[in-house]
């Protein structure tokens, strides 16, 4: 037999398990009851401060506002062509993740002046996708 302690969700459980060798049949033990965890003061911490967005690549000359990814993804397909003129809104763009799409819209109007990614290219938060002029 050995003496076991387990932890579940953040419960502590003592434990009994007993090696069995043959074909005897064994009775099933109940359940023991849950230990509690022994509780350990935490020194006062500050709440943590989200790390900033990592900074994105500067645009080339002239290429415009970027339209950065809210999200690291996969780039599922292009939904306007550069020379569009859009509203803030309009889609531009659609991303995957987590096999689930994401539109990506315009943040303010203009024109779509070039596309930083194209279909297929894997894409980090905050990542330049398009430019506006």
């Amino acid at each position: 037999m050995k003496q076991l302690r387990i932890t579940v969700a953040g419960q502590t459980f003592d434990v009994t398990v007993e090696t069995v060798n043959g074909s005897a049949p064994v009775a099933a033990a109940p359940a023991p009851a849950p230990v509690a965890a022994p509780v350990v003061a935490a020194p006062a911490v500050a709440a943590p401060v989200a790390a900033p967005a990592p900074a994105a690549a500067p645009a080339p000359a002239g290429a415009g506002t970027p339209i950065s990814s809210p999200l690291a993804g996969k780039v599922v397909s292009l939904d306007v062509t550069p020379g569009t003129t859009v509203k803030e809104g309009d889609q531009v763009m659609t991303l995957e993740a987590m096999k689930m799409n994401t539109v990506i819209y315009a943040p303010a109007g203009g024109t779509v002046s070039s596309f930083a990614v194209k279909p297929g290219d894997t894409v980090a938060e905050g990542q330049p996708l398009a430019y506006l002029g």
